[in-house]
């Protein structure tokens, strides 16, 4: 399936010689995104019956919050 979408699917795991604190590459942005889809209300609970459900409701929960980001004013420094 990666060869047909163009898309390299890396695992980052942890290893059992890690101790403490390590920053995992990239893992941060999944956890991120999970993390932000779970404030939205319709998402809190998995009660729908339909896979294209979930999914229009996690479109629409980022467009909420992509377009909100968008609306924003930008603060002074920032590009």
């Amino acid at each position: 399936m990666p060869s047909k979408l163009g898309l390299t699917l890396e695992v980052v795991k942890r290893t059992d010689i890690m101790e403490g604190f390590v920053v995992l590459p990239r893992r941060w942005v999944v956890e991120r995104t999970f993390s932000r889809l779970t404030h939205a209300r319709r998402l809190a609970r998995d009660d729908a019956t339909l896979t294209a459900t979930s999914e229009a409701l996690i479109q629409w929960s980022m467009i909420t919050r992509m377009s909100r980001r968008l609306a924003r004013p930008r603060a002074h420094g920032r590009r």
